[in-house]
């Protein structure tokens, strides 16, 4: 696909391809696409995206546009460029902006910078150690699992960008979350393992992919519902098989883990 800043086809698409690799349901990307079309008085458009595809034709005087976008890859969440784009398309819809410069101001969304690694690391120190005090842990649980939740989001930032693929790095991310909090535990510290290791896992867990499936699914997006389901059981399964494989390797070396293996 070719940009074209005089084109209110290409624009729609553009904001359609911002929203979906950021996480906005298919709905919400259909929608803004549609409004955004309406603004700039395209005679008909036609939009069809799943969770990793869009695909768009319409007519602008009387000249039949098509515009397709094979691979939009499941990617981390970016709520912030969501809600940007969100903004822009009620202000275009408005006639606030020219296609140049909503153009602009999309690029602009595009490159908006996610949350700083240390802030990203602190966040999930933070959220380990409350989601194990929630999951029943003690306070000596929680002040323990603050640890290994800064040591798995170390490794995510560390790793990202590395063509390390989503199922290794969730496996070695919660295997490395198991260690700590097993060596922690072994060391003295909390009071049971089990809680510890839950708290730690938390951070890495797909909330927001499994949530989004569930509204695609609402909306009657049966294949993006799908795609991202499969994505979020994925996760779950590689977490699940990290934590196990060193909890199986310590049970295996004569280590007490408290749970049956």
């Amino acid at each position: 696909m070719t940009e074209n800043n005089s084109s209110p086809l290409e624009l729609a698409v553009l904001a359609g391809r911002i929203l979906l690799s950021n996480g906005a349901e298919i709905f919400r990307v259909q929608e803004t696409m549609e409004r955004i079309a309406a603004a700039y008085h395209m005679e008909s458009f036609h939009v069809y995206a799943i969770s990793n595809g869009i695909f768009a034709c319409g007519t602008e005087n009387g000249v039949a546009h098509t515009a397709e976008i094979r691979h939009v890859p499941l990617s981390s969440v970016h709520l912030g460029r969501v809600a940007a784009v969100n903004q822009i398309s009620r202000e275009i819809a408005q006639g606030q902006h020219t296609v140049p410069e909503a153009f602009a101001r999309l690029r602009e969304i595009e490159k908006l910078p996610y949350t700083p690694g240390w802030l990203q690391i602190l966040a999930s120190g933070i959220g380990s150690a409350c989601f194990c005090y929630l999951f029943g842990g003690s306070l000596a649980d929680s002040i323990t699992a603050f640890f290994p939740g800064l040591a798995v989001y170390l490794f995510v930032v560390l790793t990202s960008g590395k063509n390390l693929s989503k199922i290794m790095s969730n496996i070695l991310a919660s295997g490395l979350a198991a260690f700590c909090g097993l060596l922690l535990f072994q060391l003295g510290f909390g009071d049971s393992m089990n809680h510890i290791i839950i708290g730690s896992i938390v951070p890495l867990l797909p909330g927001v992919p499994l949530t989004t499936s569930i509204r695609d699914f609402f909306n009657g997006d049966y294949i993006s519902g799908a795609i991202r389901l499969i994505d979020a059981l994925l996760i779950a399964a590689c977490i699940a098989l990290g934590v196990a494989c060193v909890l199986k390797l310590a049970s295996l070396a004569g280590i007490a883990v408290g749970v049956p293996l």
